[in-house]
């Protein structure tokens, strides 16, 4: 693949495919890729914005058309797949949530399918879309799985935070959310500022895992893909496949867990010690 008619280097290839599509504001307006290298934290990255944002609508667009040619009849194929995915999140949610909250199993519904479509985007051929885009569009950069922008994994898990400290407060009070940060493990007053050292950094690391979690077994999968595209081409099918193949779970594997945590975080939240 080439940005400007020149071939790239194996070292210039693996850069151009993990450098997202940026653009910034700068003095002289607004600015796109290179320009934006110093524009620091008021950087867009508008591939993962648009790929993200695209695949949660079209999920939206899905289950909405689903819901609204559903019958009561023999289902069709995929609106018994939607069925099943809905049935099974929502069982998982009865099961691992020991609280009261109608949010929760769309939340965890929502987390899975959303998740699952932006990792499976990894398994498009690497040069099709962002070959595509250079060729018809002038885009020279394109990442299009949003999973392996660390922005969007820590975008979704912050959310997640935010939903967490909500409700703790809403369940327990301020008081009794600073009381647990406080008096746990160790209760007693002498140990207050171990105590909310501890469960600060708990606290904290909740975001953080989920986020890393998540981006690093995506990242590590596309640049593996990458890798493999490097290799002549009768050695790329013979081990894109197999890793394709192994990456299913992989994609399936990681939009569980992020939900499965999620739950689990949000019925902790609901506990009253």
């Amino acid at each position: 693949m080439a940005t400007t008619g020149e071939v790239l280097n194996a070292s210039e290839y693996i850069q151009h495919h993990l450098t997202n599509a940026k653009m910034c504001s700068t003095d002289g307006g607004v600015a796109f890729n290179n320009a934006c290298q110093d524009a620091g934290f008021w950087t867009w990255h508008i591939d993962s914005l648009l790929f993200s944002a695209g695949l949660g609508v079209l999920f939206l667009w899905l289950f909405y058309k689903t819901g609204q040619k559903a019958t009561t009849g023999v289902p069709g194929k995929f609106q018994c797949f939607i069925e099943m995915c809905v049935e099974g999140v929502d069982k998982i949610a009865k099961d691992s949530f020991h609280g009261r909250n109608v949010v929760i199993a769309p939340l965890a519904l929502t987390i899975f399918v959303w998740v699952f479509l932006m990792n499976f985007m990894d398994l498009i051929p690497i040069d099709f879309i962002p070959e595509a885009a250079n060729r018809f569009l002038g885009v020279p950069y394109l990442k299009i799985v949003p999973t392996t922008d660390l922005n969007v994994t820590l975008g979704l898990s912050l959310s997640v935070f935010a939903l967490i400290v909500f409700y703790s407060i809403k369940v327990k009070g301020i008081g009794g959310f600073v009381k647990e940060l406080t008096m746990q493990p160790f209760n007693h007053w002498a140990l207050i500022p171990v105590n909310f050292i501890l469960e600060t950094v708990t606290l904290i690391a909740k975001p953080i895992s989920l986020a890393l979690r998540l981006f690093g077994n995506l990242y590590a999968g596309e640049l593996i893909f990458i890798l493999i595209a490097l290799m002549p081409w009768w050695a790329q099918f013979a081990l894109s496949v197999p890793w394709a193949i192994f990456h299913i779970l992989i994609i399936v594997l990681q939009a569980f867990i992020f939900m499965m945590l999620t739950i689990v975080y949000l019925s902790m939240a609901h506990e009253d010690h």
